[in-house]
């Protein structure tokens, strides 16, 4: 079954495509480069995966697609970086960028001993600009301030997920493939994907 997941990001696509396993071809918006989402405008996860599924899935009439939003709340933050999680650090920044700028503002939080957190996702899919299923996962965690790993992507190397002692920057990719929020998301929209395919 043909698959096209709403994003540009390779380490995204190939942790779908290594969750779903050789059931799906999953390709992403490099395959179609004509193809450009809708502005993210919306104020929550969901909201934004919705923008992003619906817009695709009209520009590839017929194909399923399958769109994400997620990103990373820290409690002493009040729940930022949150839907800018991407652009924490300003429109065009990178995640080394993002990261410096989450490790500046928990060094002003310096009276807190630990940094409680999460990793949320909503996950939506989509046919023909109509919207099919729609998914939620999340991970508890806590945050460090010296980051730990050259794995995964984002905040991982910051990230120790409840229950572990390394960061998600140095956790397999397969122990974190199955604990992600993305993962979570993705387990619970199995069962709608094995009914159209």
């Amino acid at each position: 079954m043909h698959l096209v997941f709403a994003t540009s990001n390779a380490h995204k696509t190939e942790e779908v495509a290594a969750i779903l396993g050789g059931a799906w071809q999953v390709e992403d918006l490099r395959a179609h480069p004509g193809v450009t989402l809708d502005e993210e405008t919306g104020d929550t996860f969901e909201a934004n995966a919705i923008i992003k599924a619906v817009s695709g899935s009209r520009a590839l009439p017929g194909l399923l697609v399958l769109a994400d939003d997620s990103g990373l709340e820290v409690d002493v933050l009040g729940g930022a970086p949150g839907v800018r999680s991407a652009r924490y650090a300003g429109e065009t920044a990178n995640a080394a960028d993002n990261r410096v700028k989450l490790k500046q503002e928990l060094a002003k939080k310096a009276q807190h001993t630990r940094f409680s957190g999460r990793f949320r996702c909503c996950m939506v899919l989509a046919r023909d600009g109509e919207v099919l299923h729609t998914t939620h996962g999340s991970v508890e965690g806590h945050l460090i301030t010296d980051e730990q790993g050259g794995g995964g992507f984002g905040y991982d190397p910051l990230f120790i997920p409840e229950g572990f002692s390394d960061t998600f920057g140095l956790l397999p990719a397969e122990t974190k493939n199955q604990l992600s929020h993305r993962a979570r998301a993705l387990a619970a929209m199995k069962e709608p994907l094995a009914s159209l395919a």
